[in-house]
């Protein structure tokens, strides 16, 4: 097989890939659009969310603090601690974007940063993260308009199954990385260190600490240790 075969074969892979994470992340987008909506806030203001903070945990974290009856404060700092765990991811891919960082950093989610890492070739990270970004957000946000308007008919997500679709998606991507033992380590770690927080701990702090295992292992490894 050619190296032009291999590549072509790798442009297709990514391109379907992005497209399916791009479906599966936005028929999650219809439980959003309508929990918002339940939630008291307006088809505007719900589209408004997914078009401008474009993180789909905070989107949700923001709008069921909402319709607890929490304070707008509470609402948006829960939200910006969940969503601060892309400044991390950020971190890791800033090396592939010399240029066009502003467009790139409203891209950097869980979806994109998974399909980014998973490319060793530079050429095929970018081409992977910027498909899976344009394929996610033109999907996300059609299913918050849509999901928005059909109102609480599909409101609880589990009714369709559609709280299974993001994960599921998003551990299809992991999977390959774990036969790396590192990268296996910090995630059985991770999920440990979120499982045991979650109880006791308010929304978004457990996802912040989950990171810490991650941390150990990228230390330990930087200083050679097996």
């Amino acid at each position: 097989m050619t190296g032009v075969t291999i590549e072509l074969q790798t442009r297709r892979r990514v391109g379907r890939d992005a497209l399916a994470i791009g479906v599966a992340t936005g028929a999650y987008g219809l439980s959003y659009g309508a929990i918002a909506v339940a939630s008291g806030l307006s088809v505007a203001q719900a589209s408004a969310l997914s078009l401008f903070a474009f993180t789909g945990a905070s989107q949700f974290a923001l709008v069921g603090v909402v319709g607890a009856g929490g304070s707008t404060v509470a609402a948006l700092v829960t939200a910006l601690l969940l969503g601060s765990r892309n400044t991390l991811y950020a971190v890791r891919l800033t090396g592939l974007f010399p240029a066009r960082r502003a467009l790139a950093a409203h891209l950097v989610i869980d979806e994109t940063t998974a399909m980014a890492v998973t490319h060793a070739d530079r050429v095929q990270a970018r081409r992977a993260f910027w498909l899976t970004g344009a394929a996610v957000f033109v999907c996300w946000n059609l299913a918050t308009l849509i999901g928005a308007f059909a109102g609480d008919l599909i409101a609880d997500p589990a009714a369709l199954g559609l709280d299974a679709a993001f994960p599921a998606a998003f551990l299809a991507l992991l999977a390959p990385k774990l036969r790396e033992r590192p990268v296996l380590v910090a995630a059985v770690g991770g999920a440990a260190v979120a499982l045991l927080a979650t109880p006791y701990l308010p929304a978004g702090l457990p996802v912040l600490l989950a990171v810490v295992p991650a941390l150990v292992v990228a230390q330990r490894l930087r200083r050679g240790t097996p």
